[in-house]
């Protein structure tokens, strides 16, 4: 079992910055990505951006060039960074791990991000 603890949403206003948090705990050895979805009210659940355990980065169209996710190891630690945030920001994001031994995912409780206008 993995757990993944989120950390870091609230509110900002548009332009604005935030840093999300997701420490991960329990078996972690063959955890081979984390990332970054999010939800908005009505819609569903989308990719934000990924981390591969070769530091390879995947981000949604709608996020490059404004968030960047990174990873502490010594931490078992992934970061987004956003910056220049839009009210379509808007969402509750979760941070996800991928066991690529287990095929599973693993799921945290969620941290809401609201971007005003």
């Amino acid at each position: 079992q993995v757990q993944l603890v989120e950390s870091g949403g609230g509110l900002v206003q548009a332009g604005g910055s935030l840093r999300l948090s997701c420490a991960a705990s329990g078996r972690l050895f063959s955890i081979n990505r984390m990332g970054w979805y999010r939800q908005a009210p009505g819609k569903q659940r989308e990719l934000v951006a990924r981390i591969t355990s070769g530091d390879t980065t995947t981000y949604a169209d709608s996020v490059k060039g404004r968030f960047t996710i990174s990873r502490d190891n010594a931490k078992n630690t992934v970061y987004l960074q956003m910056n220049s945030l839009k009210p379509e920001d808007t969402a509750v994001y979760y941070c996800n791990a991928g066991d690529r031994l287990l095929h599973v995912d693993y799921w945290g409780q969620g941290t809401q991000v609201t971007v005003s206008s």
